[in-house]
């Protein structure tokens, strides 16, 4: 398994489904997923230039991020985030927290950067597939959701994340991404202050082609440069 052609190969595709797309390849970030995988491996991948690291378990980012320090640009938090590891979290300096779906978590986020004078950017996490396993708030209640966040003067909504449908029908895991990409152009037509819809996060290693081709700017792909999950 070699991480620098498997790191060429990702870069590559992004590429051909921008271009499908009729769209910049440079405005989509591969959020590279580093869940599991140790650090000496991580490191290999940040010395070939990757420079956006996600994490989706504040346990282990807290044991691994400290050993990464000044090697990355960015870290981004992209697991559901439990308001009992907000105060473990945020001095790990996450630039984004991809998966919000609570009122109850964003207000207590809230409290805890108003009491140590910080800001955060977040985004909403939506279950755009309806399956039950998976996180995230219902399409239909996510504008409610956005406009009662808006009272949080600490947190600043930049977008909207989804997972995909697990499936092999690729139309199904489109339609996910579609419908998240017609939430968020309805929610930015209602110009809600303080709220934002620059960024869509979707896509993973089995679909991230498929996010790009319907308007994605984040993808987070882990396992198609590491390869299988290390546990």
């Amino acid at each position: 398994m070699n991480i620098a052609d498997n790191y060429k190969k990702v870069i590559q595709r992004i590429g051909e489904a921008a271009r499908r797309a009729d769209r910049d390849p440079d405005e989509i970030k591969l959020l590279t997923v580093t869940k599991s995988h140790p650090v000496e491996k991580v490191n290999k991948a940040l010395e070939l230039g990757i420079d956006y690291i996600g994490e989706n378990k504040v346990q282990e980012a807290e044991a691994k991020l400290p050993k990464l320090a000044g090697k990355y640009r960015e870290f981004h938090f992209i697991g559901h985030l439990q308001s009992n590891k907000i105060k473990k979290l945020i001095p790990l300096k996450p630039i984004l927290i991809h998966s919000l779906d609570k009122l109850s978590t964003i207000k207590k986020l809230h409290n805890y950067l108003e009491k140590n004078d910080l800001q955060q950017d977040i985004l909403i996490e939506v279950n755009t597939s309806g399956e039950a396993s998976k996180f995230g708030i219902e399409p239909d209640s996510a504008m409610a959701l956005i406009k009662a966040a808006t009272e949080f003067s600490c947190v600043h909504i930049k977008g909207l994340m989804t997972i995909g449908k697990l499936t092999e029908n690729k139309e199904e895991v489109r339609d996910c991404f579609r419908q998240l990409k017609q939430l968020s152009q309805h929610i930015s037509q209602k110009d809600i202050p303080g709220v934002e819809m620059d960024i869509l996060s979707m896509g993973m290693t089995n679909d991230f082609e498929i996010a790009i081709e319907e308007g994605s700017n984040i993808v987070r792909v882990g396992s198609a440069i590491f390869g299988p999950r290390e546990y």
